[in-house]
Order: C-alpha cells, then sequence, then structure tokens
C-alpha cells in the first residue's frame, strides 16, 4: 500500500525552554491581549493601520529577523516581495516562495522576515517572501493574482519548478492550495513540495465558526478572522469554489507538510486539508503540536517549540528537493 500521508502529535517535554514559564506565560498574555484589541479595532483607515502597527510590534519582538540577514527588495512589473538571505547564505538554484499569512489585511513581507531568516538559516536556501495587495484596500482576488504572479517570476527567472518549495501561513495557506489548483488549470509545472503553517482552508470561515463554538482559541477567535477576511472577500458569493479549496480526486499535486496548533482555531482546517489531499492521493503529513498558539514557527522568543518545527520543515523539504531532483533524473535518462 503506497504511503500518501500521516497524522502526528507532538508535545514539549523534550523542547528545552529558553524562558521561565512566568515570563512565557506573561509573554502569551500580551500577545493575546493584542490579537483581541486588534478585533475590535474599526475597519477604516485608522483603524486598520493601528492592527498593522500592533500584529508588527509582536512580530518584531518575539520573532525579529536573525543577525547578519540580507534583505534584497524585488520590484518588478507586478512583482513586489524581498529575498531574504540568513547569513551565509548564497543565491543557488533553489529557493523558498514564502506566502505570509494575517487575514489578506495586516501582515506583509516586511513583519515576516524574520521567520524568512530563520527558514534560511535552517535550510541553507534563500527565501523570496512575496508581498501581495493587501485588503481592504485591495479585494479578492489580488492577494491571489500577486501570489500567481511571484510563481511565475520566479520561473520566468532561471528557477525550475521542481527547485522551489512554497511555503505559506495561515490565509498564506490558502494562497498556496490555491496556488497549485491554479497551477493544475493552466499546465503550470508544480514546485518540490509546499509546507503551510496553520493553514486556512475555507474562507467563508465555517469550519473555524464550527470549532471555535466547541473550543474557544483566545489566541485567534474565529470571529476576528472573520471580520479580517471578509475585507477582502467582501460581494464574493459563498460558495465559488475559491474561497472554500478543494483537493480534486487524483491532482497530481506536490507532497504537503500541514503543522498547526492542535487546540487552535485552524486546526480543523488544517486536518480537513490534511483528508482531502490523502483522498486524492497527495502525500500530506499532518503535525498537530498541543498547547501552542496560532503560527506558533513565527514566534521562537515566546514560543521555543518554533526550533523543532522548523527542523522538521528543514527536513520535509530537503526530501521534496531530492524527490523532485530524483524524478527529474529519472526523465531525462
Amino acid at each position: 500500500m503506497t504511503r500518501t500521508g500521516s497524522t502526528a502529535t507532538f508535545g514539549s517535554a523534550a523542547v528545552p525552554a529558553t524562558a521561565s514559564r512566568r515570563a512565557r506565560v506573561a509573554a502569551a498574555a500580551s500577545v493575546v491581549g493584542l490579537r483581541r484589541i486588534n478585533g475590535v479595532l474599526p475597519p477604516n483607515r485608522v483603524g486598520i493601520r493601528a492592527g498593522r502597527g500592533l500584529i508588527a510590534g509582536v512580530m518584531a519582538a518575539f520573532g525579529p529577523p536573525l543577525p547578519g540577514t540580507r534583505v534584497t527588495r524585488v520590484r518588478a512589473g507586478a512583482v513586489r516581495g524581498e529575498w531574504v538571505r540568513a547569513a551565509g547564505v548564497a543565491h543557488g538554484d533553489r529557493a523558498i516562495y514564502y506566502i505570509h499569512g494575517s487575514g489578506y489585511v495586516v501582515c506583509s513581507a516586511r513583519t515576516h522576515r524574520g521567520l524568512a531568516s530563520r527558514l534560511s538559516k535552517v535550510t541553507g536556501l534563500p527565501v523570496f517572501s512575496i508581498d501581495y495587495r493587501l485588503a481592504p484596500e485591495h479585494r479578492f482576488p489580488a492577494a491571489a493574482e500577486d501570489v500567481e504572479a511571484g510563481y511565475r517570476w520566479l520561473l520566468a527567472n532561471g528557477y525550475r519548478a521542481e527547485n522551489l518549495v512554497v511555503g505559506g501561513d495561515s490565509a498564506g495557506g490558502h494562497l498556496a492550495l490555491d496556488l497549485l489548483l491554479q497551477n493544475l488549470r493552466g499546465e503550470t509545472p508544480q514546485p518540490a513540495g509546499v509546507f503551510m503553517y496553520s493553514p486556512l482552508l475555507d474562507l467563508t470561515l465555517t469550519l473555524a465558526e464550527r470549532r471555535d463554538r466547541r473550543l474557544p482559541d483566545p489566541m485567534a477567535p474565529a470571529p476576528v478572522g472573520r471580520r479580517l477576511i471578509e475585507l477582502y472577500t467582501e460581494g464574493q458569493q459563498p460558495d465559488s469554489p475559491r474561497l472554500r479549496l478543494s483537493v480534486p480526486p487524483g491532482a497530481a499535486l506536490p507532497p504537503l507538510l500541514v503543522q498547526a496548533s492542535a487546540g487552535e482555531m485552524l486546526a480543523d482546517d488544517a486536518r480537513q486539508l490534511h483528508d482531502m489531499a490523502v483522498a486524492a492521493g497527495v502525500r500530506c503529513d499532518l503535525e498537530l503540536w498541543p498547547g501552542r498558539i496560532h503560527v506558533f514557527q513565527a514566534l521562537p522568543l515566546l514560543v521555543p517549540e518554533a526550533v523543532p518545527a522548523l527542523r522538521r520543515t528543514r527536513d520535509f523539504i530537503a526530501e521534496a528537493l531530492s524527490r523532485a531532483d530524483a524524478s527529474t533524473r529519472t526523465k531525462v535518462g
């Protein structure tokens, strides 16, 4: 029987803490407080600017870029983004294409520069982080169009699809899966693999709200997520296939790695994505981390478990690139 995926649950007993429990609890409480404040800010220009500033502060405090990180901004036609390279990492034939999250409204390539620098360090690869247009200034499907344009820009600039691995968190996970499905429709070559942190699968938030009624998530409650996402999807029909993504049977998708907190708002999205992918014959490994927070991989100074999670991402990336290289050699041979 062909192995198409796996599910694993990770504890934290073997992970060394880098801060006292009291300090971590206090820091987590401050993050939750900022998220709740962000959730009640008015959805106008002033409120959105304030919300973006609050989240940028959280990311900078608990997941800053590593010392020696090099950043090269890209402005090429409609493509906006930046190359992020950890100290000692050079440009080469392989790269990571990263898609940030935060509800299509809040974050940017800059807020996720710290995560990109850690991915670069742990993998030894440069990371191209796309700076897609945000809502409410730019509504659906602006972000998806920019993500697709960024991927095609990489291909047009000498990167072969089998030498690219795509990553995304939260809304960036939705955009990553949407990219794969658009690649299928346009017969564009797929990347070697895709990893997703706390991916959002359903932009109607049906799964998230159902889970939130049973097990409320204080870090990223469903009502806050809905307020943000509706700024992007306003005017769209809820049954639009690009809002509620599905993996068609037999889809030629690359292997997937999905990591999420076991108790977060999007845990059921992660589970459904895994189940759909495996049912379609796509290899998908699901890792659920108990007691962690939404996209904990981006906040290593708050959540030490981010470090082993990134190492597991590194192993997935290495295996995906190796498999893609072997497959290419077989076809050429």
